[in-house]
């Protein structure tokens, strides 16, 4: 099965690197994508601009792949989901939950000049960065590339119910999938509250499981994937 992978805020594809050899040893096509303002040079990028991206790349699967979104990119993800309901075999989600239809897609940090700069670690200390080492937190900061404000402050639009019919599979890294559930039930997911099929899988990481336990999550998203496929 192709399994499309979308790194979130700040990451281009080759965040997947130490993913894409273990999903293609487990007998998948591991495609990382890089979007639009966020590794391919260009600047000024839109939310449709990476949304168009996404949906090129499952239109060019030739069967029905696995999208997987990390962080806030499960909201790229879920987009897809509600673009090719009938194209989508399954959506992953890794440490994040769709954005609703009408909200900002990622306005979470400040702009600066255009862009929402990498914020440095102090946001994230705590679970979600307890895996990570000085070397990968020196390496995931210095390659970090600024999301376009037009991209961070878009607006998500959904519109095909259908949507909640696509499975989903949500990766709990540095939550639990009690956490999610509860979280879920409180309201504070109203896309993921909808979904039909909805299965959380546990990962003892931080929030950036393909840096600190790639062949662990591959291993997560080939379960995922057999799960459709079987």
């Amino acid at each position: 099965m192709d399994i499309l992978l979308i790194a979130g805020l700040w990451l281009d594809g080759s965040a997947w690197d130490d993913v894409v050899p273990e999903l293609a040893a487990l007998g998948h096509r591991p495609v990382p994508l890089t979007l639009p303002g966020q590794g391919d040079g260009a600047a000024g990028a839109t939310l449709d601009a990476q949304v168009e991206a996404v949906l090129a790349a499952v239109d060019a699967a030739p069967g029905r792949p696995l999208v997987v979104g990390h962080s806030a990119a499960a909201t790229l993800a879920w987009i897809a989901a509600d673009a090719r309901p009938e194209k989508v075999a399954k959506v992953a989600l890794i440490g994040g939950f769709p954005a609703a239809d009408g909200r900002p897609y990622a306005d979470f940090f400040a702009i600066e000049d255009g862009v929402m700069p990498f914020p440095g670690w102090a946001p994230f200390e705590g679970a979600d960065a307890a895996d990570l080492d000085r070397r990968a937190r020196d390496r995931i900061a210095s390659t970090a590339i600024p999301v376009p404000e037009a991209v961070a402050r878009g607006v998500v639009r959904l519109t095909d119910e259908r949507r909640f019919d696509v499975p989903v599979a949500l990766v709990c890294p540095e939550f639990t999938p009690a956490q999610a559930k509860e979280w879920i039930a409180g309201g504070e997911s109203p896309e993921l509250a909808r979904a039909a099929h909805l299965d959380y899988l546990d990962l003892d990481s931080g929030h950036w499981p393909m840096t600190t336990r790639p062949r662990e999550l591959a291993r997560l998203l080939a379960d995922a994937a057999r799960s459709v496929s079987s």
